[in-house]
């Protein structure tokens, strides 16, 4: 591309981002929209009413013309009528003086010298007569037939007609020609035109219509400018608003508006102040309710293991003689065994949630191969899974890295996503799926249980929310598994997601950036399956069963 071609298609870039600019600047200004809505709206207010106005004007100047010259021609014709009659001309000389004189005559009441005369057709032939003469800017058919006709029907009566006169220039003028008749002593009657030239007028209305345009114009320019004085005294406050707004909404509570006056841009500062300070302090109370609430919880969580760890020491010495006592006490020491067991974990699981809620939590992350924690998940729960009757399986198609994580907390969240699996899978396979991509790792928990309905899926990461109330938990779970590995899902970058059915199952993906800080996370496990309706997951000889120790190489394994 050459230096000169250059310049050219940058200008025709520019014009051709110009439209997207332009409606870019539509969407976000409103001062830009008031400015172009009043003009166009101001524009259209000047066009009808200019319009109107020069339709008048120009209607009235030409009817004030038209009245003169109609005057002008009665009054030629009454004096050539009264050359005429006087007259006693009887040979074709005298008649010819007789009708320049008339001619002249016309020409100097009416102020034209546009003149046309013909005998009237029909007349008895006089050899004496003259044939009638023509100007030349009336010639070419200015004088139509249907004038003509009308004059020669109606005698003693003017009509006019609205015609264009030739001009020196070699245009043409507009103008009107006036015909009357003229009864000529021995030779006749006679038809008379007069033309008369406008052009005056219609330069007097060209300057008016160019003084219109320029005051319009000038008008426009002006309403423009106080539209945008005004917008701009309107929308700064507004802008203010919107500003001021943003702040509080990113967190910061002691921002205020300027308040000034007493009109109602100071009301609106006022009641934004107001509403502010409101928020503030609500937002306070909350907060210092949530401080003690998480104190509160936590404390008690603290309280609670001194004598939780006297009730483990006295019923582990009663669960090892278990076998001593009678039956009825040999099961209420087991049951106390069991649910000591329970209230443990449960105060374990609120210490957990009391530390997210205070934002006390910290990661401990190294690299870590999810397929090989799924597999050891899977080998600790496998027993309990044998015992509903469910078998585990795990699908690794490959291409796994390791991924920057906290071991620990990964290995809860799979832990807590097989019990809820075995806990509603009612004795069907579950399936635990890991794959991962560029950007993400994913692992996805399936059961073909019972499933949930919408409503009931919005609610599953609630913390001691159960889907049926009325139904026992029979793995000792608390009832904040979920709610806890949602946090560890978000502490980690990731995400935790589910899909449910009723009569088709539910599936849980845990998603994890493979790196911290990704941009764009693309979860590489699907999360509707393919199978929605299916009862089960795929035959048995589809998922190959290979040793665990290879699950991570193999891809495929049955627990």
């Amino acid at each position: 591309m050459s230096a000169a071609e250059a310049p050219a298609r940058f200008m025709a870039g520019s014009w051709r981002e110009l439209p997207r600019r332009l409606a870019a600047l539509w969407r976000r200004s409103l001062q830009f929209r008031t400015v172009i809505i009043t003009l166009a709206l101001s524009s259209l207010a000047i066009f009808v009413i200019g319009l109107y106005i020069s339709f008048s004007i120009a209607s009235n100047l030409f009817q004030s013309q038209l009245d003169d010259v109609l005057d002008r021609s009665n009054d030629a014709t009454g004096a050539a009528q009264s050359i005429l009659s006087a007259s006693n001309a009887a040979d074709r000389a005298a008649l010819q003086s007789l009708m320049a004189s008339t001619v002249a005559t016309v020409q100097s009441v009416s102020g034209s010298n546009a003149i046309a005369y013909f005998r009237a057709p029909g007349e008895q032939a006089v050899t004496i007569a003259p044939p009638g003469q023509i100007a030349p800017s009336l010639g070419d058919g200015v004088i139509t037939p249907e004038l003509r006709e009308r004059v020669q029907q109606n005698e003693g009566e003017q009509f006019w007609q609205s015609v264009s006169l030739a001009n020196r220039d070699g245009g043409t003028d507009p103008g009107v020609v006036v015909g009357s008749s003229l009864e000529v002593p021995a030779a006749g009657r006679y038809e008379l035109y007069i033309g008369y030239n406008f052009a005056d007028a219609q330069e007097t209305l060209a300057f008016m219509q160019l003084i219109g345009l320029v005051g319009a114009a000038a008008l426009l320019v002006l309403l423009s400018a106080i539209t945008l004085l005004v917008v701009r005294w309107v929308i700064e406050p507004i802008r203010t608003v919107a500003a001021t707004s943003r702040r509080l909404a990113s967190g910061d509570l002691g921002v205020r508006m300027p308040s000034k006056g007493e009109d109602e841009l100071a009301t609106l500062a006022a009641s934004f102040n107001g509403m502010a300070d409101s928020l503030q302090a609500r937002i306070r109370e909350l907060a210092e309710l949530s401080v003690m609430q998480q104190r509160f919880v936590s404390d008690v969580s603290h309280e609670l293991r001194t004598p939780l760890t006297t009730i483990r020491l006295a019923g582990d010495v009663l669960y090892g003689q278990r076998d001593d006592f009678s039956g009825p006490t040999s099961r209420t020491v087991e049951l106390l065994h069991t649910q000591t067991d329970r209230f443990e974990t449960l105060l374990a699981d609120l210490l957990e949630i009391s530390r997210y809620d205070a934002g006390s939590i910290e990661l401990t992350k190294e690299p870590t191969n999810l397929v090989h924690l799924a597999g050891d998940a899977i080998e600790s729960m496998h027993e309990l899974a044998r015992e509903r009757g469910s078998e585990l399986r795990l699908v690794a198609p490959g291409g796994h890295l390791d991924a920057d994580v906290d071991p620990r907390r990964i290995r809860r969240i799979v832990r807590n996503l097989l019990g809820n699996a075995i806990e509603h899978g009612e004795g069907r396979p579950i399936v635990v799926a890991v794959d991962s991509n560029e950007s993400a790792i994913s692992l996805s928990v399936r059961d073909y249980g019972l499933g949930m309905t919408e409503e009931q899926t919005a609610r599953a990461f609630d913390r001691f929310w159960r889907g049926d109330p009325s139904r026992m938990r029979t793995i000792g779970g608390t009832g904040l598994g979920l709610a806890i590995s949602l946090e560890d899902a978000v502490a980690h970058g990731g995400t935790l997601d589910v899909w449910s059915k009723p009569g088709a199952g539910t599936v849980f993906r845990l998603t994890i950036p493979r790196t911290s800080g990704a941009a764009a996370v693309v979860p590489p496990l699907p999360l509707e399956p393919d199978d929605i309706e299916a009862t089960g997951p795929p035959p048995t000889g589809v998922v190959e069963a290979v040793d665990l120790a290879d699950a991570a190489t193999e891809g495929v394994r049955d627990a």
